[in-house]
């Protein structure tokens, strides 16, 4: 067993799951170069496919999320292994989880991902864009997205 604790790739991917900036901060810290920093982000998954922005999409890590988009080079639309989803398909799945009450405060998260350059015409596995997968009854959200597409034509 190793004694030098997680490496900077687990703590990205932690930093993601909880929101916590803190930790983010210091890991981008000491990597130092915005080169290795680029290839950290671009290259840390987690144990089924999903990169440093789906983890943070699919847990609302807004803060965390608008630190990373904040890295030069960082790729905006990977996508996961298991859906070929990209950041944007995963904050909408986050997005209609939570209790109606709580999703237009989350609009922000897509939002985020979308003025990153972040492109919603691009489909996933099941051949559906994030403006498909967004709840019916969110027509706002579903109207943010749709401008978006529009704009990029």
């Amino acid at each position: 067993m190793s004694d030098e604790g997680a490496t900077p790739r687990e703590l990205v991917l932690e930093a993601c799951r909880r929101n916590n900036t803190t930790l983010l901060s210091e890991v981008l810290t000491s990597i130092g170069s915005p080169e290795k920093i680029a290839d950290l982000l671009n290259n840390a998954k987690d144990g089924i496919g999903n990169h440093c922005l789906h983890v943070a999409a699919s847990y609302g890590s807004y803060e965390v999320l608008d630190t990373l988009l904040d890295q030069e080079n960082l790729e905006v639309d990977p996508l996961d292994r298991l859906e070929r989803d990209t950041p944007l398909h995963k904050a909408i799945r986050h997005i209609n989880s939570l209790p109606a009450s709580e999703r237009a405060s989350a609009h922000s998260i897509a939002e985020l991902l979308i003025d990153a350059g972040a492109d919603p015409r691009i489909r996933n596995k099941a051949k559906l864009k994030p403006a498909e997968l967004v709840d019916p009854r969110n027509t706002e959200l579903r109207d943010v997205l749709q401008r978006a597409e529009y704009s990029m034509t």
